[in-house]
């Protein structure tokens, strides 16, 4: 059973639509369990097309933009409701901590590993930088669960927690629908239009940027918090 205070805060736990979700999921049976394992399904299609998207063109590559923001979303909605399913509607587990925190893990790593290949693709960085964010990405859930363990309260805040992250790669792939119209332009304001000078991929490659750094800054805030609780107790 996951315990309140060590829940992730969404305000749209609240809306009726997430509430409706959860009665009809606990009604039919559908286990919290099941519910975390779709998020890495959904993941997993998320870095697909952002993969696919870099080696792609036209309408193909609109398509596969679409679908990876709303699989990043997808991801974020099962999130929220296999914790709603296991609490609210009362179908909880022993087992439930590990599926609450394990598959988050790995849709980490499938999305933004995913979006790392698919910039490599367009030639403007290589894959490298898509692994160094997921291991960022990963790491902000580590300290968190370092400090639990130690003591200190479940520590989400961010700059780069799991929403922000999911929010930022929604958002700079939608964006990234217009590559051919602004692409270029960014690229070069960011220098980044050596090797591709289209511009393709360039607002991609910004959001891993952001997730890299402010992953990196996640960790050493919420460790510094952290240990400030701990000293103080």
């Amino acid at each position: 059973m996951v315990v309140e205070e060590n829940r992730r805060p969404i305000g749209q736990r609240n809306r009726g639509y997430a509430k409706y979700l959860t009665r009809v999921l606990a009604k039919a049976g559908v286990t919290p369990n099941f519910i975390s394992f779709t998020s890495i399904v959904f993941a997993a299609l998320a870095g697909a097309c952002f993969y696919a998207s870099g080696i792609s063109e036209g309408g193909d590559r609109v398509i596969l933009l679409l679908g990876a923001a709303l699989f990043c979303q997808l991801r974020l909605l099962a999130n929220m409701l296999d914790g709603m399913v296991a609490v609210e509607a009362g179908k909880g587990g022993p087992d439930g901590p590990i599926w609450n925190e394990l598959p988050d893990r790995f849709a980490d790593i499938f999305i933004l590993v995913g979006a790392g290949y698919g910039v490599a693709a367009t030639g403007m960085f290589d894959a490298t930088l898509g692994w160094a964010a997921a291991v960022a990405a990963v790491m902000t859930a580590y300290v968190r669960e370092v400090g639990k363990a130690a003591g200190a309260p479940a520590d989400f805040s961010g700059p780069m927690a799991k929403p922000h992250r999911m929010f930022w790669m929604t958002m700079l792939a939608l964006v990234s629908i217009f590559d051919p119209q602004i692409g270029a332009g960014a690229a070069a304001i960011l220098d980044w239009g050596a090797v591709n000078d289209s511009g393709k991929g360039v607002f991609i490659a910004f959001a891993l940027w952001l997730v890299l750094f402010g992953s990196i800054l996640t960790v050493f805030s919420r460790t510094a918090r952290a240990l400030k609780f701990l000293r103080k107790s």
